[in-house]
């Protein structure tokens, strides 16, 4: 979400009539869910959030209603859809995989809370002022994703050992994670003796020619960024790398069960249904000012053992009995 984008949602609130901002009484207390991926990408993350508001007594349909705003890939869209859903005067928003569409959000309201779930330190990116005290009226759950990095770079590199280069593969428009992951990525990089070249992508042109440019400078396998743009483009690169013969490590299991070649990421299921458990203390009263943000402790490391087999790859016994989950 670029700044044109962020000012133009904070212009639209600023101007949206009153009557429109009134909750009508009688009904029930509504959440207003906003992502940039699809319903279908989300599927199995939402089935943990409902899990986790059922932890705490609500049931969509029953007792709370569900505003679901889907951007599918186009994050343009996504300042329109959180001004309606602002609008609506929902009763708290759960939003999160862009940071800077977090802050873009929070900064728009000042009264609605906010759950957001995302892969960057809340502290240090200005969604909350500590962990443990996040004043104002945001809390959420956060995956640790850029401090993963050197882990994922370690575990392909055991994987890859033939491979002296690696490419990180980021979206130039999500700053936070590129510094975070490009940083972690280099420094696992120097005491692995291995190169560093950073690639750049967000389109679907611009991501193939960010492999191209891979395979230019030598690369023997791929470091895929912990963005929500690239985890929608899953399938792409997949493709991609399968067409280019480069090895990938991702941030997300569905990126391996697309076809790509392994990850190390949090539990999502789990990160959302605790997700689900603070939206319903929220609606059970509790404030978003006294919810500590929860730190993700669990990993898990997930290998595509077919994609290992075209690639040519033998995954040592040793890796395998390590993995958490392995797709063949």
């Amino acid at each position: 979400m670029n700044r044109r984008a962020v000012m133009s949602m904070l212009s639209t609130l600023a101007a949206w009539p009153l009557a429109a901002r009134a909750q009508q009484p009688g009904k029930l207390p509504t959440i207003g869910v906003l992502y940039g991926v699809s319903a279908a990408e989300w599927t199995e993350h939402m089935a943990g959030f409902h899990r986790g508001l059922g932890e705490t007594g609500f049931v969509e349909g029953r007792n709370v209603a569900v505003e679901y705003r889907w951007a599918e890939g186009q994050l343009d869209r996504m300042p329109w859809m959180a001004a309606d859903l602002i609008g609506r005067q929902v009763s708290v928003l759960l939003t999160g995989g862009n940071t800077a569409g977090v802050r873009a959000l929070i900064a728009a309201t000042k009264t609605i809370p906010i759950v957001f779930t995302t892969g960057a330190d809340p502290v240090a990116t200005g969604l909350v002022a500590s962990l443990n005290r996040p004043g104002g009226n945001a809390t959420g759950v956060t995956v640790v994703g850029t401090e993963l990095g050197p882990k994922r770079l370690e575990l392909l590199h055991e994987i890859v050992p033939a491979a002296r280069r690696i490419a990180v593969l980021v979206n130039p428009n999500n700053q936070v994670t590129l510094e975070g992951d490009v940083g972690g990525a280099q420094a696992a990089a120097r005491r692995l003796g291995l190169d560093v070249v950073v690639v750049k992508g967000s389109t679907e042109n611009e991501i193939e020619a960010a492999f191209a440019s891979a395979v230019q400078q030598g690369a023997g396998a791929v470091f895929v960024s912990s963005d929500a743009v690239l985890q929608i483009r899953r399938r792409q690169i997949a493709t991609l790398a399968l067409r280019h013969a480069l090895p990938t490590m991702s941030a997300e299991r569905a990126s391996v069960q697309a076809g790509q070649l392994m990850s190390y990421a949090t539990n999502m299921v789990e990160i959302y249904r605790q997700a689900g458990i603070y939206v319903g203390r929220i609606l059970n009263g509790t404030k978003p000012a006294d919810l500590p943000v929860v730190q993700a402790t669990k990993f898990e490391l997930v290998i595509n053992l077919k994609t290992a087999k075209t690639l040519g790859l033998d995954v040592s016994p040793t890796l395998l009995a390590t993995a958490d989950e392995v797709i063949e």
